[in-house]
C-alpha cells in the first residue's frame, strides 16, 4: 500500500559541520558501547588458558599485539574506513550490501541472498544475546559493594532490561544524548587507567610490532586457537558499528572512533599488559586491579553503566537491519516510527522491539549467569562478519570495478583472520554456542519464507492482472448489466494505480454496483520530514466517475488519510466524508501441500502474514467507513 522509498542518512554531509560534533557525541553512546567495554574482560579471559603453567613476558606481549591488530585490521580497516563508504543510500549492515548487489543481477543473486539473509540473521541473534549478557555483566559486577545481592542478579537483570527497551520508543537521538556523554566519560577513563600503567614496564611497546603477534600463535599452536577466541571479544560490536551507520553517518563515526575509541582501547590494552608484566599476580582481574582502591567503586558503577549502555549498538542495528529486511520483501510490512527530522536512519520500530525483549528474558531465564552465556558469543559475530567479507568481495568487483585479482589479495588476509577467529569460537559449540546458531536459523527460515512466499503470490496474481485504463474503457461501453449506480464517493486503496484495485473487482463481481464517484488512492512516502498543503497530494480526473489520487505523506508525518482527504476538496473534488466508503482488498491465503511451498512453510508464511500492521490502524481510516473485500489465494 505504502511505496516506502529508502533515504539518504549521510548525516553531516547535509546537516552541516554544527551537527558533527552532537552526531558523533551521540555515536560514542550508541555504535561504540558494545566494543568500549570489551576492556573489562577480554585481556582476562584471553590469559586464563595460558595462566597454568604461568604467563611469559612473550605471552603477554604477543596477546596485547593480537587485540591491537584486530582492532586495527578489522575494525579501522575493514569497517571503519573501507564498509562504511559501502553505504545504501546511507544505511548500512549485512543486507545494505545484498540490497545493492542484487540490483545487479550477476547470476549469483539466490547464493547472494542465502549469505545475507544468514548474516542478518546472525546479527538479528547477536542483537538478543548482547543485551542479556552486557546486562547480566553489568548486575554481577555489583556484588563486589554488595554481595548481599548475588540471589537477586536474575530478577535486577530483568528489571533493567525492560527499562532498557522501554526507552527506546524516545528514539536514538534521546537515547544518544543521555548515553553518549556517560559512554566518553567511560572511554577517558580506560586511556587514564592505561596511562597511569603504561610505563610500568615500556617493553609492552612491542606489541605495536605485529611480528609478536604471530610468533605468539605460532608457539601455542592449538591453545592459541583457544585464546583467540577470548582475544575476538576486543572487537565484537564491530558488525553493530556498520549496521549503526544510518543512525548518525559516515563521517560522526570515523571521528568517533579515530579521535576517542580507537586511542581509549589501545592505550587500556597497553596499560593492561604493562601492569601484568610488573604484577602478574594481578592476573586474575587485571582491569578493575589496575584503579586503587580509593577509585575501585567509582569505576565499578561507571563499568555497570557502560556495559548496559553497550546493548544500544546492537539494538539500534536491528532496527535499521529489519527496515531493509521489509524494504527488500523479507519480513511483512511492520510499523516504523522516525524519531527524527534531521536524520532519516533514526527509526524505532515497535514490534522487533517486543521481539528483542523477549528473546534476552528467555535469555537470562535460561542461563542465569554471564559466565554460561559467555559461551554463546562470539560466535554470531564471527559469522556475520565473515558473511560481510564475502558479501564485500564482490561489492568490490561490481560495484566499485575492482579487478577479481585485486579484490581477492585485498580481502584473503581478512577473510582468513576471520575464519581463524570463526574456527575459534566454534570450539564452543557444545557449551553454549548453539544458541546463536539456533536463532540464526529460526530468522533465516522467518525471512526466507516470506521471501518465497510473497514471490508466489505475486507470481499468482500478475497472471491475472489488468491495466486500468482499458478496463475502466470496457466499463463504461457496456450497456446490458452495466451494474448499479448508487450514490456517495468509493475510495479504493491500492499500490499500484495502473491496473484495477482488486477490491474494485470484487465489489463489481460480487455487488454489481458502482459509486458515481470513484477514487483510486495510492498513499507514498517521501524523503522529507513534513510536507507543504500545496505538496500534498496530486490529482488525475480519468472520467467523470473516476479520479486517480496519489497522497504523500513526510517520513516524519502520521499517515493520516481522513485529514489529508480534506485537501481533496480544496483542490475541486467534492465530495461528503460521511458518504464515502473505503474498500480495501484482504487476501485469505490457503495453504496447499500441493503447490508451491511445503504446507509447514504454508502455514508459517501465513502466521507470518498476520502479524503485518493493519492497513485501516496504519493509515488512520475512520472505523466506521471502511469495507474489506477478501481473496482468497492458494499459496
Amino acid at each position: 500500500m505504502t511505496d516506502f522509498t529508502e533515504y539518504s542518512a549521510h548525516g553531516p554531509k547535509e546537516e552541516g559541520v554544527r551537527k558533527l560534533l552532537p552526531l558523533t557525541l551521540g555515536s560514542i553512546g550508541v555504535v561504540y558501547g558494545d566494543i568500549g567495554t570489551s576492556p573489562l574482560y577480554a585481556f582476562r579471559e584471553a590469559l586464563r588458558p595460558i595462566a597454568f603453567d604461568g604467563i611469559t613476558r612473550a605471552e603477554i606481549i604477543g596477546l596485547v599485539s593480537l587485540m591491537i591488530w584486530s582492532l586495527t585490521i578489522i575494525v579501522t580497516i575493514k569497517y571503519v574506513l573501507v564498509l562504511l563508504r559501502a553505504d545504501n543510500d546511507g544505511e548500512g549492515g549485512t543486507l545494505s550490501l545484498l540490497a545493492l548487489l542484487m540490483k545487479t543481477g550477476n547470476g549469483h543473486t539466490t547464493l547472494l541472498m542465502f549469505m545475507g539473509l544468514a548474516g542478518a540473521a546472525l546479527f538479528l541473534g547477536d542483537a538478543m544475546i548482547t543485551p542479556a549478557l552486557s546486562v547480566m555483566s553489568a548486575v554481577e559486577g555489583l556484588k563486589l559493594t554488595a554481595p548481599g545481592l548475588s540471589e537477586f542478579i536474575v530478577p535486577i537483570s530483568l528489571g533493567i532490561l525492560i527499562g532498557l527497551f522501554a526507552i527506546q520508543s524516545r528514539g536514538t537521538g534521546t537515547v544518544a544524548s543521555f548515553f553518549g556523554p556517560i559512554t566518553l566519560i567511560w572511554f577517558i577513563v580506560l586511556a587514564a587507567g592505561g596511562v597511569a600503567h603504561i610505563f610500568d614496564d615500556p617493553a609492552i611497546f612491542q606489541a605495536f610490532n605485529p611480528v609478536h603477534a604471530v610468533y605468539f600463535l605460532m608457539r601455542e599452536g592449538t591453545l592459541g586457537l583457544i585464546v583467540l577466541g577470548a582475544v575476538f571479544l576486543t572487537v565484537t560490536g564491530a558488525e553493530a558499528l556498520y549496521a549503526d551507520l544510518g543512525h548518525f553517518g559516515r563521517r560522526p563515526i570515523q571521528l568517533a572512533w579515530f579521535a576517542v575509541v580507537f586511542p581509549a582501547l589501545t592505550l587500556n590494552y597497553l596499560g593492561q599488559g604493562a601492569f601484568i608484566l610488573k604484577t602478574p599476580e594481578a592476573a586474575s582481574d587485571p582491569f578493575f586491579l589496575m584503579f586503587p582502591q580509593w577509585a575501585l567503586l567509582p569505576v565499578v558503577l561507571l563499568a555497570t553503566a557502560a556495559t548496559i549502555i553497550a546493548s544500544q549498538a546492537v539494538i539500534t542495528g536491528a532496527f535499521s537491519l529489519t527496515r531493509q529486511a521489509i524494504h527488500l520483501g523479507f519480513l511483512p510490512r511492520l510499523d516504523i516510527l522516525f524519531t527524527s527530522e534531521t536524520n532519516t536512519g533514526q527509526i524505532y520500530l515497535p514490534a522487533i522491539n517486543a521481539v528483542l525483549l523477549f528473546g534476552v528474558t528467555v535469555l537470562v531465564l535460561g542461563f542465569e549467569s554471564s559466565d554460561r552465556l559467555a559461551t554463546a558469543y562470539g560466535l554470531s559475530v564471527t559469522g556475520a562478519m565473515v558473511v560481510t567479507t564475502i558479501l564485500f568481495f564482490e561489492f568490490a568487483r561490481v560495484r566499485w570495478n575492482w579487478p577479481t585479482p585485486v579484490a581477492f589479495l585485498v580481502l584473503l588476509p581478512l577473510f582468513c583472520l576471520e575464519l581463524i577467529f570463526l574456527g575459534a569460537n566454534l570450539l564452543k559449540i557444545h557449551e553454549g554456542g548453539y544458541v546463536p546458531v539456533l536463532l540464526a536459523s529460526f530468522f533465516t527460515l522467518i525471512m526466507w519464507t516470506w521471501w518465497r512466499g510473497s514471490r508466489l503470490i505475486s507470481s499468482k496474481i500478475a497472471q491475472q492482472d489488468l491495466r486500468l485504463m482499458p478496463f475502466l474503457h470496457s466499463l463504461e461501453r457496456k450497456s446490458d448489466h452495466a451494474p448499479v449506480s448508487v450514490p456517495g464517493t468509493a475510495i479504493f486503496l491500492t499500490s499500484d494505480p495502473d491496473t484495477p484495485p482488486p477490491a474494485l473487482m470484487h465489489n463489481l463481481k460480487h455487488n454489481h454496483v458502482l459509486h458515481e464517484r470513484n477514487i483510486i488512492l495510492t498513499i507514498r512516502t517521501i524523503n522529507k520530514p513534513r510536507l507543504r498543503e500545496e505538496d500534498r497530494y496530486v490529482l488525475d480526473k480519468i472520467s467523470e466517475r473516476f479520479w486517480r489520487v496519489e497522497l504523500h505523506f513526510g517520513f516524519m508525518e502520521t499517515q493520516n488519510v481522513s485529514k489529508a482527504l480534506g485537501y481533496l476538496r480544496k483542490a475541486g473534488l467534492k465530495f461528503d466524508i460521511m458518504s464515502t466508503s473505503f474498500y480495501l482488498g484482504r487476501r485469505k491465503l490457503v495453504p496447499d501441500a500441493k503447490h508451491g511451498m511445503p504446507l509447514w512453510q504454508d502455514k508459517l508464511f501465513i502466521a507470518i502474514a498476520n502479524t503485518a500492521a493493519d492497513p485501516s490502524d496504519y493509515f488512520r481510516l475512520p472505523a466506521n467507513r471502511v469495507v474489506e473485500l477478501g481473496t482468497q489465494v492458494i499459496i
